[in-house]
């Protein structure tokens, strides 16, 4: 199974453009680890037309907050529907059991023994001041992150986090992640 795990960083937020639709925003680096080939690559805007055919050929699209953040502003670069490929965003799977959301920092400090490389608002201001490569290797280490946390899970059926001094469990159900489905992408577009 061909799983593509992603993840974006923006170049403004909600409060600038004035909306708390994702696709109001603009995106400034998507990261991706490419199980086919095991490989972490970060891609600015300019391109993105190599970077679709990776979605293309997925079997799966795996992501942290993904469902309602990155994949619809992905598909506001995309002239096809992303949607269209099986998707686990992380995040749900963890508000469906623990009825909450939490933060990707705080499973994967509870889960891997791990804490994010920086924060969101923090690529922007990268952004703004030309550090593209900062932002590509905190795209790319919470890509990370979201791999190895989808690869505990699917192995050990658990997540964890913290809150104090404590540690949970949230038990997940992945026996149906990887089941395959056929993808309605025609491949068709010309990349």
């Amino acid at each position: 199974m061909n799983k593509i795990v992603f993840d974006i960083e923006t170049k403004n937020t909600f409060a600038e453009v004035g909306s708390t639709d994702s696709v109001a925003l603009d995106i400034s680096i998507v990261g991706i680890h490419d199980s086919a080939t095991d490989t972490y690559t970060a891609f600015e805007e300019k391109d993105f037309p190599k970077m679709w055919p990776f979605f293309e050929h997925a079997d799966l699209l795996i992501g942290f907050n993904s469902e309602h953040f990155d994949l619809p502003l992905l598909n506001k670069y995309y002239p096809g529907d992303l949607s269209k490929i099986k998707h686990i965003d992380l995040l749900k799977e963890i508000k469906a059991i623990a009825g909450r959301r939490m933060k990707l920092d705080q499973i994967a400090e509870g889960t891997l023994g791990v804490k994010k490389s920086g924060y969101g608002l923090q690529a922007i201001t990268w952004w703004r001041q030309g550090e593209i490569e900062k932002i590509k290797k905190y795209c790319l280490d919470d890509v990370k992150i979201t791999k190895e946390l989808y690869d505990y899970a699917r192995t050990n059926k658990i997540l964890k986090y913290k809150e104090g001094p404590k540690l949970y469990e949230i038990k997940l159900d992945p026996t149906e992640w990887e089941t395959k489905e056929e993808s309605a992408m025609t491949f068709t577009l010309p990349f």
